[in-house]
């Protein structure tokens, strides 16, 4: 498990989907772009919530591996849309040089629940 720490706060989620969001966090950044998208965490009840973050070129994100009690939270299907997306954005920052800043959109994915 991760525990993400972003703004004041933390938050405890899967590995994989910790390391997908920095990666993407990474890739908007590049790009000068923001998006905003929805994840799961683990509640400090252990039940299942979810978290909407805001990431764009300031964010600043700190994911910490941790032991936990809980299961670790796995979502294939969102790790697998986060770096298809990822990709897509790198082949938007590869452009980017080309178009400059104001040819890269930002994106917001709409996640399925």
């Amino acid at each position: 498990m991760e525990l993400i720490h972003y703004a004041d706060g933390s938050i405890l989620t899967g590995s994989s989907i910790a390391k997908a969001l920095l990666d993407y966090a990474q890739v908007l950044a590049a790009n000068e772009s923001a998006a905003s998208l929805e994840i799961p965490i683990r509640q400090d009840d252990g039940s299942v919530g979810h978290a909407t973050f805001l990431l764009g070129p300031a964010s600043q994100i700190v994911a910490v591996t941790v032991e936990s009690e809980f299961d670790e939270i796995v979502d294939d299907d969102l790790v697998k849309r986060l770096e298809a997306e990822t990709d897509r954005q790198r082949g938007a920052e590869v452009s980017a040089g080309e178009q400059g800043p104001a040819g890269v959109a930002p994106t917001d994915l709409e996640w399925e629940e």
